[in-house]
């Protein structure tokens, strides 16, 4: 056993390269050891080479990601779905003959003809018979009455100006709210253009969101 133990311990002294040599010297005796240098000249001598073990495989490499966190890196969120159709341009016009709010898709009407009364040009209602006088020179060349008034017209325009983004979203979700009642009460027949124009409300929707 203590020549076990002796060959063990030279062996881990040996070296890191090349092989180890070590010395088995045997007595008169019979007694065995096991040492690093010649035997004594009284004991028989026999030489043990020791080759080096294999040197320990490397460890692997670590995971670029961090070792605490093994879970996979959530994907990205999904980007909002694109537009069908385009924001359209509307506008907020006003009536020239009664001052009334509407939207339009044209923000350049064109002029059109309404009759003085319509446009508060006399200084007295037309119900009332009364008399009044009128912008136009040419009609103030004497006495003028309602019904001259009346029988004459002018040219107007109505005035509009672009809706803000937030107007025209509101606006669209009253003209696809107005559509879908339509299309709810609609017979069969009646359903195909009321169907195309909720589709087309819904892709110009999503520019809302």
């Amino acid at each position: 056993m203590r020549s076990f133990f002796l060959l063990l311990l030279l062996t881990l002294a040996a070296p890191a390269a090349g092989a180890a040599t070590v010395y088995k010297c045997t007595g008169a005796d019979g007694r065995v050891t096991f040492q690093d240098r010649p035997c004594a000249r009284s004991q028989r001598q026999d030489i043990v080479e020791l080759a080096d073990p294999a040197p320990a495989a490397p460890p692997p490499p670590r995971p670029a990601s961090d070792e605490r966190d093994p879970s996979p890196p959530s994907p990205p969120p999904a980007p909002p779905p694109e537009p069908s159709a385009p924001l359209p341009g509307l506008y907020a016009c006003t009536n020239a003959t009664d001052g009334k709010f509407y939207i339009s898709r044209n923000g350049n009407p064109q002029p059109y003809l309404a009759p003085f009364g319509m446009v508060g040009m006399t200084q007295v209602p037309l119900a009332r018979g009364g008399a009044g006088g009128v912008s136009a020179p040419e009609l103030n060349r004497g006495k003028v009455t309602s019904g001259l008034v009346s029988n004459n017209y002018v040219w107007v325009q109505d005035q509009c100006r672009p809706l803000t983004f937030a107007e025209t979203c509101h606006a669209l979700q009253d003209d696809y709210d107005d559509n879908a009642r339509k299309l709810r009460r609609a017979f069969k027949s009646d359903r195909p253009p009321l169907e195309r124009r909720d589709e087309e409300l819904r892709g110009q929707l999503t520019n809302c969101r």
